[in-house]
């Protein structure tokens, strides 16, 4: 079994920047496509970004393309996900999830995170 677990979220101002964590435990790590989903309240999870087990290529939504920007560090078994320019839109509960040498496009996955808060006010 996999375990994820997201670190980083909280508040920031719109403009501003906040920089998620997601730890993975249990499997080696770069065998898993990891990706990041978020959901919004009364809206459905969507995908945000999500990096191949290989490290390339990344995949975007186009709502974040440009502002968002997903890495990961297999020393660290950790997968990362920058977010700048945050606008309130961007405000939901962020989940890291991994699926086994999946392609980026993938946006089905098999483990999932608890999911970090991230608001951004106006």
């Amino acid at each position: 079994q996999v375990q994820l677990v997201e670190s980083g979220g909280g508040l920031v101002q719109a403009g501003g920047s906040l920089g998620l964590s997601c730890a993975h435990s249990g499997r080696t790590f770069s065998d898993y496509t990891m990706g990041w989903f978020r959901q919004a309240p009364g809206k459905e999870r969507e995908f945000v970004a999500a990096i191949r087990w290989s490290g390339s290529p990344t995949n975007y939504a186009d709502s974040v393309k440009g502002r968002f920007t997903i890495s990961r560090d297999n020393a660290k078994n950790t997968v990362y996900l920058q977010m700048n320019s945050l606008k309130p839109e961007d405000t939901a509960v962020y989940y890291c999830a991994a699926r086994y040498r999946a392609q980026s496009t993938a946006r089905s996955y098999d483990y999932w995170g608890q999911g970090t808060q991230v608001t951004v006010s106006s």
